[in-house]
């Protein structure tokens, strides 16, 4: 059987202008941001959905709180050491079709030199359109990335959510296959 070429394949370019990647962590004092700088690619290898790999590279030094305060303890050594780890990363490993449109990713997460499987959980609001979006969480324990200090006179959660909501456009190729 001849391998699939470029043309067989689907292929997605994400629009990082109209996406988004913010996390929040529940605290005594909000604590809530967003990535200013990342690239995340979506790469099909057959027109499977489940074969896709899902591909997410954050630059940890682009960290918004809205408080350069809060930024400067994220980005230090205490959480995000962006100077030793400058990147976060996310590269999915498996994903399983749960409904229609959803989707639990699982996936290699780096953080900090530390890296772990963690599910992303995604819904998409179109199935074989040339654009569209995903939207979905992630939730993780910082404290499995050596994140186990705190923020002096404030109460921090150990549970982070990260929400994604990531636009795309198919630039080639047939529309991926989803399952019944």
């Amino acid at each position: 059987m001849p391998s699939a070429n470029c043309a067989q394949v689907p292929t997605y370019e994400v629009t990082p202008t109209e996406s988004s990647i913010k996390f929040g962590v529940d605290s005594s004092v909000s604590i809530k941001g967003i990535f200013e700088k990342w690239n995340a690619s979506i790469k099909f290898s057959s027109r499977d959905v489940r074969d896709a790999v899902l591909d997410i590279e954050i630059e940890a030094d682009s960290v918004n709180t809205g408080s350069h305060m809060k930024d400067n303890k994220l980005k230090g050594t205490d959480f995000f050491n962006v100077k030793e780890s400058p990147l976060i990363t996310f590269k999915s490993t498996k994903i399983v079709q749960t409904g229609p449109n959803a989707f639990d990713i699982e996936g290699n997460f780096t953080i900090r030199g530390v890296t772990k499987t963690e599910k992303l959980t995604l819904t998409s609001d179109s199935k074989g359109t040339p654009t569209g979006s995903l939207d979905g969480t992630m939730a993780f324990d910082r404290k499995d990335y050596g994140m186990t200090s705190g923020i002096p006179f404030i109460k921090i959660a150990n549970r982070v959510e990260v929400n994604v909501s990531l636009k795309w456009k198919r630039i080639s190729g047939p529309a991926p296959v989803f399952q019944q």
